[in-house]
């Protein structure tokens, strides 16, 4: 503040000894030219008090940098799954750009319901769920502590499972629940060569829609 202050200071007194001491325009009409542009009697220092009234400069903007990327890939999905995301990219138009590939992952974690204790049981909550508009589930039918258990999807994270955990609770999925389970699973994943930046965008707002994928770069 004290700085402002100095230079407006120095701004005026400036303004005011080259209106005096300045060299005059050649005739009466520069004279008068002269004293309706330079108006000193309207000249006055500025003080403190006037200071403090002053807005305070604007803050510089952060700037923003995104760089290209050469290939980002969507996914992971269940095989099953995959079909979904493929036509969710159709409008996207990327012709030869678009790729696709698969990978063998451990999943250590699933949102599942309970066994049910029997396979009619399992059956009746398969109606259950597909009347809440849920097509993508599976019946374990193996013999063992988790038989006629649905299985409502694997993932890597925890995260992962408790975001669709949390979805199948909006669609009303009430019994669900995550829990650990390590299997070896496939995953689809869609890869994009060369997207630029608005594509880029377009492409992170798709994986949020879809609970459980993520956008990366390519592996």
């Amino acid at each position: 503040m004290r700085t402002i202050f100095l230079l407006l200071v120095a701004a005026n007194l400036g303004l005011l000894a080259w209106s005096r001491l300045g060299p005059p325009l050649e005739g009466p009409a520069g004279d008068e030219s002269l004293r309706r542009q330079m108006a000193p009697e309207k000249i006055r220092v500025l003080g403190p008090k006037d200071l403090a009234g002053l807005p305070p400069p604007p803050k510089p903007r952060p700037v923003v940098e995104s760089t290209p990327k050469a290939c980002l890939e969507w996914g992971g999905f269940a095989v099953a799954e995959a079909p979904r995301g493929e036509d969710a990219l159709k409008g996207f138009a990327l012709g030869d750009r678009l790729g696709q590939t698969r990978t063998e992952e451990t999943a250590g974690w699933w949102v599942y319901i309970p066994p049910l204790g029997s396979r009619a049981a399992a059956q009746k909550k398969a109606a259950e769920l597909k009347n809440l508009g849920i097509g993508e589930f599976f019946i374990v039918p193996e013999e063992g502590k988790l038989q006629w258990a649905i299985s409502l999807g694997v993932f890597s994270s925890e995260e992962s499972a408790k975001k669709q955990l949390d979805t199948l609770k909006a669609k009303g999925v009430k019994s669900a629940q995550t829990g650990e389970r390590e299997t070896r699973v496939t995953k689809v994943w869609f890869q994009v060569s060369n997207p630029e930046l608005p594509l880029q965008g377009k492409l992170r707002d798709l994986a949020q829609a879809f609970p459980g994928t993520e956008l990366r770069d390519c592996q």
